[in-house]
Formats: structure tokens, sequence, C-alpha cells
């Protein structure tokens, strides 16, 4: 049986991977349908093509990108400006159009952390994924972005606070911020370890990040497979419904 269609939405080329690279592979595995929106990076860059494959591997089809600059990377879109400047109307209108073309059940993104690290680029795209998630279903919203379609719901991926084990001082060890959520906020948690050979090669499909010292798919590749295993076998998520409730409430 398959499992709700799926559509992710993150800053960066390997984010996907990292975060939720093996529940896009589960549900791909059941049948389901899932696809990728990733807001910074141009097409044109080798980080693109480390997506493609990333993506492939994980059955999530081709990756949509939306091209802008990443904040601290000029060269990941000549030209371009940065995610962070653009226009919140226009960004938000380019989202609901990818909800709209692909029409999933369920939308995951970044947490209002912008994850453990805080990455600003992350912190924005949960931002403009939240409005997009709400105005897609909204018909006067964005008329020129398709016809309405409402997700039941967005998952928020993210850290508890028991959950960060020993990628917490593997993270403040190269300086990067560690922010957790209580584990009171976490509404699903997923065991990937089925899935976990297509994570990890989605993971290291980033070749250029897994090639460096300070990021986070070039610390785990310097793990011992025992260490990596339990770091990225369970993701983490919290659950926002977006779809009306049926039933009349009074309030307050």
């Amino acid at each position: 049986m398959a499992l709700p269609d799926l559509l992710a939405v993150f800053a960066h080329p390997d984010d996907e991977a990292l975060v939720a690279g093996g529940v896009l592979a589960q549900h791909a595995a059941s049948g389901a349908r899932t696809g990728v929106v990733t807001t910074t990076w141009a097409a044109d860059t080798p980080r693109a093509a480390e997506l493609a494959d990333a993506v492939r591997i994980l059955g999530a089809g081709v990756p949509r990108m939306l091209g802008h600059a990443d904040a601290r990377v000029p060269e990941s879109a000549p030209g371009r400006a940065r995610l962070l400047d653009v226009p919140l109307d226009e960004a938000v209108s380019q989202v609901v159009q990818c909800i709209r073309e692909f029409r999933p059940d369920v939308i995951v993104t970044h947490d209002a952390y912008g994850q453990l690290t805080g990455h600003p680029d992350h912190v924005h795209t949960h931002r403009v994924t939240l409005l997009a998630a709400h105005a897609a279903g909204l018909p006067h919203l964005y008329p020129e972005a398709g016809e309405p379609w409402q997700p039941a719901a967005v998952h928020l991926a993210t850290h508890p606070e028991s959950g960060v084990g020993e990628l917490g001082p593997l993270l403040t060890r190269v300086g990067k911020k560690l922010l957790s959520v209580p584990d009171a906020h976490v509404d699903v948690t997923v065991d990937v370890g089925p899935w976990l050979h297509e994570k990890w090669a989605a993971i290291l499909a980033h070749r250029s990040e897994a090639a460096r010292e300070r990021s986070l798919p070039g610390i785990l590749s310097r793990l011992p497979a025992n260490a990596r295993r339990r770091i990225i076998s369970t993701e983490y998520f919290t659950r926002l419904d977006l779809r009306p409730r049926r039933t009349v409430t009074r309030w307050p």
C-alpha cells in the first residue's frame, strides 16, 4: 500500500538527503510519488548535477530548482539575487506553483530553527514554504500559479533534544550551532534503517560537500560506519495539519 505523496522543499542541495532522505526513499519504495524542490543554487552549477544524482537515488524524479543564490555562496547562482533578498511574494509564488503542479498529500521542509545549525537559507525556506502551503489551497491567491491544491499537512524536519546524540559534539567541534527542539515538539519519529543504503548513497552523491571537512556530509563520511549509522538512521518531524476541520467549534 502506497504511503502519502510527498514533496520536500529544502534550501540547499544535500538538505533533502541529510534530513529526509530516508523518508523520501521509504515513500518512493511504497509506490508514492515523491519530489524535491531546492530554493537555492542554479541548474547550471556543479551542485545541481549532484542534486540530480541524489534525487534519482532516492526515487524522487527530477529536482525542481528555484535558482536563487545561497546566502553565503554568490557563485551558487551567478547574477541572481540571494534567496534572502528575493521579494517574499515572488518566492512564495514559486513554491505555490510547485505545490499546485505536484499536488502532494504532505510537504516536508525545515523547522523554524532551520535545523540544528540555523542556516539563514534554511530559516527563510521554512517561512516561505509555510506561507506557500497555506496559499496553495486558496483560489484567489496566486491564480497564475495553477489550480488550487491543499496539502493535508506540513512535516517540519527537526531534531529533539534527546535525539541529538553523537551529532552534537561533531557540530560544535567545528564551530556550528546546535539548535534542537524540546522532545514534546516531535510528533513523528521514523526509523529509516531499511532505507539507509539509499540515504547514505544520496548523501555521498553530493560529492563536493562530502569532500569538505566542516560540512555535514564531510563529517559523516569520516566517521566509522557504526557511528554514522546511529546518527542518520532516525528522522524526526513536527506535523502541522493544514486542511480545515469539518466540525464547527465555539471560540473561545
